[in-house]
């Protein structure tokens, strides 16, 4: 089965999120077949993951890394979930900031599960009592900490993948700060050998200004006075920050991992866009409007792109890749 054509208009999101993210979860439910209604999610908060205690390959009872903050979203943390052969590598999808893993993957989970592949995402970098509303839910976010700390998080969760699934190797796709914190685990954390493909949407690689950090104010509200004062995150993103001048120290790319990026030129978060690109052998970078000149899609609205969510599965399945769908 091919990547379903996620056939809904590709308008940019403005302001607050809370309308937008209404029609995307509409789109993830429908590409699941409606096991989730929208109404009932705009309405009732997500059950919280603490009580799904799952068994570990030694039959020990075991909870993800902060599995206990916000649930899953549709069609990810299965551990029951076994590989196939058509794609051995369990998918890790790693938020951004100021995100949560429930709905920053409120598409791109369900449509990567309908697809075939076990696909896990953890929330990282959160901080107790600071939540957002910008789906309409208060939901915790995260995304705040320091980016070696929330790294540190992701290597963890990868181990436990590892061990449920039996997978060797995982893949990874993350979001704005998700789509570079792991190559801090790659490079610094032994995360080389346990992943398979990187794939970044709209990361914040070589950092960002703090001018497009504070634009995602809009999208989150309540959440200005974080930026300076515990996002941790936000200042290591910031261009020139220490933490960049560690990551400048190694090549961007570590061999042996296969790395895609997909960029957008309306990107307003992590600027100049074009820093997002990564240099070295195994990389391809993409910008959606290269293959949909028409789409208006900025920094938080490529996790629920058409364009950009094909070039996703095509890098995670590029033996079987199929022309990129513009909308």
């Amino acid at each position: 089965m091919r990547t379903p054509l996620l056939r809904f208009p590709a308008t940019p999101v403005r302001g607050r999120a809370g309308g937008a993210l209404g029609v995307l979860l509409l789109a993830g439910a429908l590409l699941v077949g409606a096991t989730a209604s929208p109404a009932g999610a705009a309405t009732s908060p997500p059950v919280s993951a603490a009580a799904a205690v799952t068994a570990t390959p030694d039959g020990s009872a075991e909870l993800p890394p902060d599995g206990d903050t916000v649930a899953s979203p549709p069609g990810a943390n299965d551990w029951t979930c076994r590989p196939s052969t058509a794609h051995p590598d369990p998918v890790v999808l790693v938020h951004g900031t100021f995100a949560n893993r429930y709905e920053n993957w409120l598409v791109l989970s369900p449509l990567l599960k309908s697809l075939g592949y076990c696909v896990f995402a953890l929330d990282y970098g959160t901080i107790p009592g600071i939540t957002s509303s910008g789906s309409g839910l208060l939901l915790p976010i995260g995304g705040l900490g320091p980016v070696p700390e929330s790294a540190a998080q992701l290597a963890r969760f990868v181990d436990l993948v590892r061990n449920a699934t039996g997978a060797a190797k995982v893949d990874i796709v993350g979001h704005s700060q998700g789509g570079m914190m792991p190559n801090y685990y790659l490079k610094f954390l032994g995360g080389a050998s346990k992943v398979g493909r990187m794939v970044g949407l709209a990361p914040s690689n070589h950092g960002t200004t703090l001018d497009g950090i504070t634009n995602l104010v809009p999208y989150f509200p309540g959440v200005a006075d974080l930026i300076f004062t515990v996002c941790r995150a936000c200042r290591d993103q910031a261009v020139g920050s220490d933490f960049n001048k560690v990551m400048a120290s190694r090549p961007d790319t570590v061999p042996g991992v296969s790395y895609t990026v997909v960029s957008t030129v309306l990107d307003e978060v992590v600027t100049p866009w074009r820093t997002q690109f990564l240099s070295g052998p195994g990389v391809d970078n993409e910008v959606v409007q290269g293959h949909c000149p028409v789409s208006l899609v900025e920094h938080v609205g490529i996790a629920f792109s058409p364009t950009a969510l094909h070039l996703v599965t095509n890098a995670l399945d590029p033996a079987h890749a199929t022309p990129v769908f513009c909308g």
